[in-house]
């Protein structure tokens, strides 16, 4: 199995490349700029200029890329279509980090928690940006995708347990590790659990 991490350089996109390197995976990573990851298998490439060349031998994507600058959240969508369209129609898999706010707070599925009173006002145009990216790759049948999303509180510094806990698409915890996070992720890689379906990721 051959793994490519695009963002690679992010801080999802590291500890998932380190992730993957350790367990032994063939991993590559897609950066923009100088390489910041353990891996020396590198296609430094913008994202938007990758082309269905450069990852032909690959037979998962993970799309790590995010953007916070909120004149450009339209490049969340942008961004997972473009890789979309890459592997359209192949069995290349296409794994996505999304977030918290598109999960419901509720078992009756009434309210998400993008529109919960506590929701931080200054989180929210990005969260609707993800959101959004989940809505359209949900409606793609041609792409083998996973939308994977961690806990509303997402800890870079938190250390890794080795334990996690999933969850289809409602708030079932607070955190969740960068670290662990990562091995969840690529846990999916390995195992396929998810095919054109979403899940969150908690700590345990």
């Amino acid at each position: 199995m051959k793994l490519a991490v695009v963002a690679a350089n992010g801080k999802a996109g590291q500890l998932i490349t380190k992730e993957a390197y350790d367990r032994g995976l063939d991993v590559t990573a897609i950066v923009r700029s100088s390489n910041k990851t353990v891996t020396d298998q590198v296609i430094q490439k913008d994202l938007f200029d990758l082309t269905t060349a450069d990852i032909a031998e690959f037979d998962v994507v993970i799309d790590a890329f995010g953007q916070s600058d909120e004149n450009k959240l339209d490049e969340h969508s942008k961004s997972m279509k473009h890789l979309g369209d890459l592997v359209s129609n192949s069995n290349k898999r296409l794994l996505i980090i999304g977030g918290a706010g598109s999960l419901y707070v509720d078992e009756a599925h009434t309210l998400k928690l993008i529109d919960s009173p506590d929701f931080p006002e200054q989180f929210k145009k990005i969260s609707q940006a993800q959101i959004k990216t989940l809505e359209e790759i949900q409606k793609r049948k041609d792409v083998k995708w996973t939308f994977i999303c961690p806990a509303p509180v997402f800890q870079y510094d938190g250390e890794k347990t080795g334990e996690y806990k999933l969850s289809a698409d409602e708030v079932i915890g607070s955190k969740v590790s960068y670290a662990d996070f990562a091995q969840a992720m690529v846990d999916e890689v390995l195992e396929a659990q998810h095919i054109q379906q979403g899940f969150a990721v908690f700590a345990k």
